[in-house]
């Protein structure tokens, strides 16, 4: 089978096919935890020379007002976008009064969890509605599981490869449907294969005692002073310490056509929750959650990969996609990289533009549950056993290993490269599998097994060590030049989204109460 896709995509280098690995779009959104000299949560309020959280485009910040976000736009050139990154790194950095970033997925040092502040967005209707959702969230899960850190990243092919592939596939449907049919095909593909990220990519198989606050959920081994982790685990973001929801388990999200999707989606957010029913919707005037349904709203679906639509003011992300189909698609599974100073460097960056090429050009079939649920299982395996020798897989009604798995996969990505290299020019993917090609047969060379044998061969906490990543990264920013974007460039638009902000309050005429009924009876 894999000869007859490798036959089928040497087609692909005719000139005409150029676009499709040409004009790739991507954009990452960054998360990092601003911490203190001590190595603790800080506890000030988001800096003013950052502007504001609730509209500025590029620095905005997630679930705690301590937990910032790093928002590229898109790009085509992965220099750019790095550049990109790492202009907003040092803009931040030079203006939240010394304090570090954390460089790792799972938290610093939280003293207490009640101490963790919600982001706060300003007295406007859409400021409390962001506020009021992570209440829920606090309320739903706990704080802890919010102070997480990831790493986003958006892609997307250009306008005019879209024909091309059209024509490539013998399609004869409208362009738009033939997008959100591919986009789908290729989220099904990665449902079958995510497991892939957290093996290679992934970077938490160990974390601070201070985040375990209830017993031990798995036989964690201890080092140093106070970090536990898994002998073979690579992401505990990703598990069930992390972002979980156990009412989203019963869920059945539909990933076959964006009509099944967006209705499976809707019928979450209007399905009750017993359990959270119990929280209560209000105590006196203070909301404790938008509502007590499975999900509060679209963005509380928890998913390694998300179709995604840019949607216009006041309309729901199903509406958009809905309305203008799957414009592109959010891999959501990538841990923070501890390794390098914007959490990803451009080898990951070039990996993912194969890995995900080769998820939306692998014909695939409609998924039912029962296969959803076996990837699932596999994507846990990996989460907890990603390092394990011999660690075996199911595929279908048999089991493969992992590194045979992995070996067939990079085979099938050898091609993709010669793709990408013969349109582009140079050797820069086939490089790039080169240099990740030990991960295949070597767990110890995946970020995961890179770290673990640092703080094992130094008898190392997770805070120390990453403590000195962030000192030496904060250095390694000073001593860079802007790239893309100037300081006042930067301080311009943190100016111009707090006085977005301040209009924003002053045009409000509803109260919050008539603002979420409106919101919710569309």
């Amino acid at each position: 089978m894999i000869n007859c896709y490798k036959d089928k995509l040497s087609q692909l280098k005719d000139p005409k096919f150029a676009p499709i690995f040409t004009q790739i779009q991507r954009g990452i959104e960054r998360e990092a935890l601003r911490m203190n000299e001590q190595a603790e949560l800080s506890d000030k309020p988001h800096a003013k020379a950052l502007g504001s959280a609730l509209t500025h485009s590029d620095i905005t910040t997630d679930y705690a007002e301590s937990l910032l976000e790093f928002i590229t736009p898109v790009h085509k050139d992965i220099d750019e976008l790095v550049d990109n990154l790492a202009d907003l790194h040092r803009f931040t950095l030079d203006n939240i009064d010394g304090e570090l970033l954390w460089p790792m997925s799972m938290p610093c040092m939280v003293a207490k969890e009640e101490d963790i502040e919600l982001a706060n967005y300003g007295t406007s209707n859409v400021g409390q509605m962001k506020h009021i959702y992570r209440q829920g969230l606090k309320h739903r899960y706990g704080s802890l599981m919010q102070v997480i850190s990831g790493l986003h990243f958006n892609y997307s092919l250009g306008d005019d490869a879209w024909p091309v592939l059209q024509a490539f596939f013998n399609d004869e449907s409208n362009v738009t449907d033939f997008r959100s049919t591919r986009y789908f095909s290729l989220i099904r593909n990665f449902h079958r294969l995510g497991w892939v990220v957290p093996y290679m990519f992934g970077a938490s198989p160990s974390l601070c005692g201070s985040f375990i606050k209830n017993d031990m959920p798995y036989d964690f081994e201890k080092l140093g002073n106070g970090t536990y982790y898994l002998t073979h685990g690579t992401s505990l973001r990703l598990s069930d310490l992390g972002y979980t929801n156990s009412e989203q388990d019963n869920l059945s999200i539909c990933y076959n056509d964006i009509e099944n999707y967006v209705d499976s989606v809707n019928n979450a957010i209007s399905m009750p929750s017993e359990k959270f029913e119990k929280i209560g919707l209000k105590e006196g005037d203070v909301f404790k959650q938008l509502n007590s349904n499975v999900l509060q709203i679209e963005n509380e679906l928890y998913a390694p990969i998300r179709p995604k639509r840019v949607a216009k003011s006041g309309q729901k992300p199903s509406e958009a996609l809905k309305e203008g189909g799957v414009e592109y698609i959010e891999v959501r599974s990538l841990d923070v990289n501890p390794f390098v100073n914007v959490g990803i460097d451009k080898t990951q960056i070039r990996f993912l533009d194969m890995f995900l090429m080769h998820c939306l050009l692998w014909q695939d079939k409609p998924m039912s549950q029962e296969k959803r649920q076996q990837k699932i299982r596999n994507l846990n395996n990996v989460i907890l056993n990603g390092r394990e020798p011999g660690l075996m897989l199911e595929e279908g009604d048999s089991e493969i290993s992992l590194e045979a798995w992995m070996t067939r996969l990079f085979d099938a990505l050898g091609t993709i490269a010669d793709l990408f290299d013969h349109h582009n020019g140079g050797t820069a993917y086939r490089d790039c599998l080169a240099e990740l090609r030990p991960m295949v047969s070597d767990p110890q060379a995946t970020l995961s097994g890179k770290l673990m044998k640092l703080l094992k061969a130094n008898e190392l906490d997770n805070t120390p060590f990453g403590v000195a990543q962030a000192q030496k990264f904060k250095q390694e920013f000073s001593e860079q030049d802007y790239r893309q974007l100037s300081a006042e460039t930067l301080r311009q638009r943190a100016v111009q989204s707090l006085a977005e902000q301040a209009d924003i309050e002053a045009a409000d005429t509803q109260s919050i109460d008539d603002y979420l009924a409106d919101y919710f009876s569309k």
